[in-house]
């Protein structure tokens, strides 16, 4: 049975829904901007889009371009909490949801499409419900696989509803540039037209030898991509993380070590709390440091045993921190635990304090988790404490990427 995929993106999510909430925006340009002192456009409204406001704009450029553009600072309790009811909107048409980001998902409705009068009788009752209950619009994209479905999503774009049949595969790709397919960035569309392949057409018809002599072993799925095949399943329950991170922008450059320690005991503590709470413990931590130029390097140390306590994390970031020479001001900060694997609950406290230690993480845990995110928090840290930026597209309403969310 060939596959049926839907694919359901918001259009121009966080900032659709500050309009719905806030009647007198309606219509107007407005940019979701982060709440800290240095932030960027996040999501920009189609009236804001009109007049070149692009996502990842500083202020002054998008006010240069739209003098009368809105600023709102986001919302993030408001976008989780939209994301989840639109999960249950989702879910009354097949069990097969992967939550791809906030404000995208890929439903495979292979076999319960005709429960429902077919799969653009899915997509049109979708976007309808959508607008019925939070007055925002959504475009839908309906294809025999996820590449195929957000390629009709992003044509569809706004407030569409497009299939792409299999016979029509090859019409739809011919002329397209390849820069256009998901997964293909500007810098391997630049590599490809080095190779004289500039559209989708190409791409399928190029010989599997020139694209692995140019990509390696990921050439044959370029090729296929340009053909508009994709195996790639739907995650419908999302796998293992490979590793836990954060990281974040400084509010302003730094350069003096205390305030940088403080930062990272902060990062420590989200890492640890978040790996605690979905039961993984990890061997290796990688600190990661850009500087005011945005030149960016990482930095490694392997545990002797694998962990998740606060302090274990904190201290061996301390320590690769001591052993590099800052040559510049700090303008982000992230910290990553990795070489994951489950916590059994089988290792023993071999000493004292650190029985005391795993207990005193737990009631932490336990106060944040209720109260919310630095209800309860390491003093150090207190004097530097930034309110939270917009929420990231890549949250997910369930597993690890579920971080609590308070503005």
């Amino acid at each position: 049975m060939p596959a049926i995929i839907i694919c359901i993106d918001m259009d121009a999510f966080f900032a659709s829904v500050e309009q719905q909430a806030n009647p007198k925006l309606r219509g107007k340009p407005i940019a979701v901007i982060g709440s800290g002192g240095r932030t960027v456009i996040t999501t920009r409204s189609y009236e804001a889009r009109k007049f070149g406001v692009k996502t990842g704009m500083n202020i002054y450029e998008a006010k240069k371009l739209c003098p009368h553009l809105i600023l709102v600072v986001g919302d993030n309790e408001k976008y989780t909490h939209t994301c989840r009811e639109l999960s249950v909107i989702y879910n009354r048409y097949t069990p097969d949801i992967e939550i791809y980001s906030i404000d995208e998902a890929f439903l495979d409705v292979t076999t319960t499409h005709h429960l429902f009068g077919g799969p653009v009788a899915i997509g049109a009752a979708i976007k309808k419900e959508v607008k019925d209950q939070f007055g925002i619009n959504c475009t839908v994209g309906v294809a025999p696989n996820i590449l195929m479905a957000k390629l009709a999503s992003d044509i569809a774009k706004p407030d569409g509803l497009k299939w792409i049949k299999s016979e029509d595969t090859e019409t739809v790709l011919k002329d397209l540039p390849v820069r256009e397919l998901w997964g293909i960035g500007s810098a391997t569309a630049e590599r490809l037209e080095q190779c004289g392949i500039r559209t989708c057409g190409e791409l399928g018809r190029a010989p599997v030898s020139l694209l692995r002599n140019r990509f390696g072993i990921v050439g044959e799925t370029l090729k296929h991509m340009g053909q508009g095949r994709c195996d790639r399943p739907l995650i419908v329950k999302e796998e293992d993380p490979k590793s836990i991170g954060h990281s974040m922008t400084l509010p302003k450059d730094i350069s003096d070590r205390e305030a940088i320690k403080s930062e990272l005991l902060k990062l420590s503590s989200m890492v640890g709390r978040r790996a605690r709470k979905y039961g993984f413990v990890g061997k290796r931590i990688t600190l990661t440091v850009r500087y005011a130029d945005f030149k960016t390097f990482t930095k490694q140390a392997t545990l002797l045993a694998h962990s998740n306590g606060t302090h274990e994390i904190y201290h061996n970031a301390l320590n690769i921190l001591d052993s590099i020479r800052l040559t510049d001001k700090v303008r982000l900060l992230g910290i990553s635990l990795s070489q994951l694997m489950r916590d059994n609950g089988d290792q023993l406290a071999l000493f004292e304090d650190n029985a005391k230690e795993k207990s005193m993480l737990k009631a932490m845990d336990s106060l944040n988790d209720k109260f919310g995110d630095l209800t309860v928090t390491w003093a150090s840290y207190l004097k530097t404490m930034e309110p939270q930026s917009v929420i990231s597209p890549a949250w997910r309403p369930s597993g690890v990427r579920n971080l609590n969310i308070k503005n």
